[in-house]
């Protein structure tokens, strides 16, 4: 797509943003309902986020949100276990569940015929969960050994896990969502459904539909649904901001493994004020600049030129709840060290910082975030994540357009500023793989896994 296209394209996005769709409007008992009509498929999108994630757990208790997250395929008093998916799917849909530090989110993509059903049995969960003994201890079993299989049998997965444990003190991002296994061993099922008493509540929650809806209609069938569950005094949430880090940290993991690999993080701004703020998008060009791309400079310079590196990534994501990182990572090429490597990946960052970006750099990474803005607004999944996600980190859903046009607005001067800035020592964690000989991995027994 030419840079002339995909400017009037987003220009055209922006515009419609500035309309009346997507529709909200909030039901008595707090919970807020948004609705973006897109009548281009018989389908819609239902989905209901609740503002709970892994950073609202306690010591002891890492995982709990996950767990729950399970826990609510397990049925109410009118829906049996396992009922749930299987009128989902008779109606001609799918359905799943994702947990995350800032969130944990349930959805159905179905007929528009079967929106209703869905938005009944999906209130009727919000308030009438059944939660058993056997029910929790059968499905920690499968949480248990999605552990084993995600993060305890995949080193990378383990190298982050130690990055963010030591990279963070007091901010709860330090825990895994997934849990620590000892925290999943001594999990009682009180301690789930406390965690449902406490953060499943319409006015902890919003739903979000995306499709070929009326937001009309869909209004008052939520009010007919929704609009009967009550609200909850939500527990609360005390400030968990982290004390300023005062040097470089360095973990290093051992695992069977073939290669070593490194991960390295700063602390850096993540983005409080759509309006005021530019640093956060001045990070997300500086990551565009370094990945995203064949043309790229970590790729470009690190692997394909001076071949140090056989894999090389930047990454930051500054619309979070808690703290933002800015990630680099690779793997070292053949005859090249770790160090080597961590050399190399400074050098990238730091030459950003003293000789600045190209005008051609800059709109390349312009015309890369515009096109991604509008190859995503051609799915109705991806136009609920978008929306979903940005409600989740505290924001609203008006002020999504305006990330755009600010990431636009990005100077050279600004990204080369923050280059400069946030990439010293006293701010990074880095993390790396020292592999051990595959023979030498534990062997343990299998188990079988089912999906909720």
């Amino acid at each position: 797509m030419d840079m002339t296209k995909t400017l009037f394209l987003a220009a055209l996005l922006v515009a419609g943003g500035a309309l009346a769709n997507p529709y909200e409007e909030q039901l008595a008992n707090g919970m807020r309902v948004i609705v973006k009509e897109d009548h281009r498929a018989p389908s819609a999108v239902h989905m209901v986020w609740y503002r709970a994630g892994s950073m609202d757990e306690k010591d002891g208790y890492s995982g709990v949100a996950h767990m729950l997250e399970h826990m609510m395929f397990k049925g109410t008093k009118k829906v049996p276990a396992g009922g749930f998916n299987k009128i989902v799917a008779d109606a001609g849909g799918r359905d799943n569940a994702f947990t995350s530090r800032d969130y944990t989110a349930y959805f159905q993509i179905v007929p528009k015929a079967a929106l209703p059903r869905m938005m009944a049995l999906e209130a009727d969960r919000m308030a009438n969960l059944r939660l058993t003994p056997d029910d929790f201890a059968s499905e920690m079993k499968v949480v248990m050994e999605e552990r084993r299989m995600r993060t305890e049998d995949n080193p990378q997965a383990l190298v982050h896990e130690a990055l963010n444990a030591a990279a963070f003190e007091a901010n709860p991002y330090r825990r895994p969502i997934i849990g620590w296994m000892d925290d999943l061993e001594h999990m009682t099922w009180q301690d789930a459904r406390d965690w449902y008493q406490h953060w499943y509540a319409p006015n902890n929650a919003y739903l979000l539909v995306v499709g070929d809806v009326d937001h009309a209609q869909v209004f008052r069938e939520a009010e007919k649904t929704y609009g009967r569950v009550k609200p909850k005094v939500l527990p609360v949430r005390k400030p968990q901001n982290e004390p300023e880090q005062k040097g470089i940290r360095r973990v290093t993991v051992k695992a069977p493994a073939k290669l070593p690999y490194l991960s390295m993080a700063w602390k850096v701004p993540r983005l409080q004020d759509v309006d005021k703020d530019r640093e956060s998008y001045a990070l997300e060009v500086l990551a565009g600049v370094l990945d995203g791309t064949d043309a790229a400079r970590l790729p470009k310079n690190l692997v394909r030129g001076q071949k140090i590196a056989q894999s090389a990534g930047a990454g930051y994501d500054g619309t979070v709840r808690g703290e933002a990182l800015f990630m680099l990572d690779g793997q070292p090429a053949e005859g090249h060290t770790m160090a080597q490597l961590e050399a190399a990946l400074r050098a990238e960052i730091k030459r950003v910082g003293d000789e600045g970006v190209t005008a051609e750099e800059l709109e390349r990474i312009k015309t890369q975030i515009i096109a991604g803005q509008v190859y995503k607004r051609d799915s109705m999944m991806a136009q609920a994540m978008e929306i979903g996600g940005f409600e989740a980190a505290g924001f609203r859903w008006r002020d999504y357009d305006k990330l755009l046009e600010k990431l636009r607005s990005v100077t050279a001067e600004e990204v080369q500023a923050v280059a400069k800035k946030y990439f010293g020592d006293d701010t990074l964690t880095v993390a790396v793989l020292d592999p051990l000989s595959v023979d030498q991995a534990k062997p343990r027994k299998s188990a079988v896994v089912t999906r909720h």
